[in-house]
Order: C-alpha cells, then structure tokens, then sequence
C-alpha cells in the first residue's frame, strides 16, 4: 500500500513571482528511500468559460512565452492572496475581455494542474449569458484578442488541435461531464 512521504526539511528557494521554488527532503520508511523534492509554491488559478445568450464561448488568443506560441484560450489567471476564487475568475474574464453577466459564475471542477511538482489548485468556472459590457483592463504585458466561437465548434477544434492548453481542455470537459455540448 502507498504511504504519504514523511518530510523532515523544507528549504525556501526562488521567489519567481507565479510561484516559489521549495525543496522538500523526505522519506518513505516503507521503501526505505529518501531524496530531495523540489515543490512551487503557486497560488490559486482560475479559468472561466464565458458564454453569450447566442451559445458562443468567449475565447482569448494570446502568444504564451513558454510555448513561443500564440494559444487559443478560456480567460484564467491568479488568484489573490484576498480573493475568493470565484471573485477571481469574473474578474479576469471582464479584465481580459470585457465580457462578464449579470448572474454569477458557476463552480465546474478542481484540478491539480500537476502535482509532481505544484501544489496549487487550479478551479473551473463557467459564465452564463455574458455580454460585452466594457473595454479590456490588461495587464501591461498582456495582447489578447477576443474570439467568439459557437459552442458547438468546440469539441472538433479541440480535435484538430486549435484549443491545446491542458487547463483549457480540463475546464471544457468538466463542462462536458455537467453540461453536455
């Protein structure tokens, strides 16, 4: 039976900004082995799938610097230390497309975005009968252009590879598995 690590040191590293770096030494009695993990510490993330009373998907394109590519995306982002993430999701699909409802967004699903080596937690929300109700509030770095995509269209552009990133993909299957398509 696999048995929880004990963790007898924690080394602070890197404070990188979206995550510090720390290094866990542990054991596992049971196997008798021992090593030094590295953790990020990140905070929370967020996605949110906005859609229009017509049933289109409010999706961002952006150019993402780990990829050097230009990605099709669901609005996401941190979560601060004060906020709610629901707070956050409607705030970061108002900020990067200037969509947002009247209703409040709905809680989908939780994921860990990968915890071999983050200890974060990333939620999924989706946001019935958005409109445009104001301009886009971007962070200095950031050039989105907004997409609107009938919802239907989703699944096959998720086939033919324009929709890639894993917690894009995650938060429409959990759409999918409450909603359908």
């Amino acid at each position: 039976m696999v048995k929880r690590w004990q963790t007898s040191e924690i080394t602070e590293g890197s404070d990188l900004k979206i995550f510090r770096v720390k290094w866990f030494k542990r054991q596992n009695q049971e196997i008798g082995k021992s090593g030094n993990f590295v953790v990020l510490d990140s905070p929370r993330w967020v996605n949110i799938i906005p859609l229009t009373g017509n049933r289109d998907v409010v999706l961002v394109r952006q150019y993402r610097h780990g990829i050097d590519e230009i990605t099709l995306e669901v609005p996401g982002g941190l979560v601060d230390l004060s906020e709610e993430p629901l707070d956050a999701a409607e705030r970061e699909c108002f900020e990067e497309t200037g969509y947002k409802s009247l209703a409040r967004a709905v809680l989908i699903g939780e994921n860990h975005p990968n915890p071999a080596f983050l200890n974060n937690i990333c939620y999924s929300y989706v946001w019935f009968d958005c409109e445009l109700m104001g301009k886009q509030k971007l962070d200095s770095n950031e050039d989105i252009d907004v997409v609107l995509v009938p919802l239907k269209d989703i699944p096959e552009m998720i086939l033919q590879k324009k929709i890639k990133h894993s917690l894009v993909l995650t938060a429409f299957f959990f759409y999918s598995l409450k909603y359908g398509i």
